[in-house]
């Protein structure tokens, strides 16, 4: 007697699909509140709405850094600035590949304790970054003393 059995699947392959589908969609929410502000960020200026520069966001220790990329300059602007009104090291210094942002660690839903040097003045202030839009905008926020004395900027993911 040659008997063949055949072995039924549970559940059919189109279900089980749909069901690892689905799954992964009600997973993403998670995944989005855990994005990190490193990557690549197009900073985008509060007054006048054009982009200034690609900011490169990484973390080290706990800690992020930002450091520019690319400068977008004006027809009348020089396309190699120079960070002529800082002090110290970076007086002078090239505008792209000066660290910018630095010491911001993570606080809740944001990051602060930092600072971001904004070289157009040369001034250096304290700093807090939130990520929003699902992990797509930065927010910048520049202030002295406490933060509702600052102003904001924000800044788009590129990669």
């Amino acid at each position: 007697m040659n008997t063949t059995f055949s072995i039924r699947p549970i559940l059919p392959i189109r279900v089980f699909g749909f069901l690892t589908l689905a799954a992964a969609l009600l997973a993403t929410p998670a995944w989005a509140q855990e994005a990190s502000p490193t990557g690549l960020w197009k900073n985008v200026d509060d007054v006048s709405g054009k982009p200034r520069a690609l900011v490169r966001i990484t973390e080290s220790n706990g800690a992020l850094l930002g450091r520019i990329e690319k400068v977008f300059p004006a027809p009348n602007e020089d396309p190699n600035p120079k960070c002529e009104k800082c002090e110290a090291a970076n007086k002078n210094a090239p505008v792209v590949g000066l660290v910018i942002l630095s010491g911001l660690t993570k606080e809740g839903d944001e990051y602060t304790g930092g600072q971001i040097l904004d070289p157009d003045n040369g001034k250096v202030y304290r700093s807090t970054v939130r990520l929003t839009d699902n992990g797509k905008k930065l927010s910048v926020r520049g202030y002295i003393g406490v933060p509702m004395l600052g102003r904001s900027q924000t800044w788009l993911r590129q990669e």
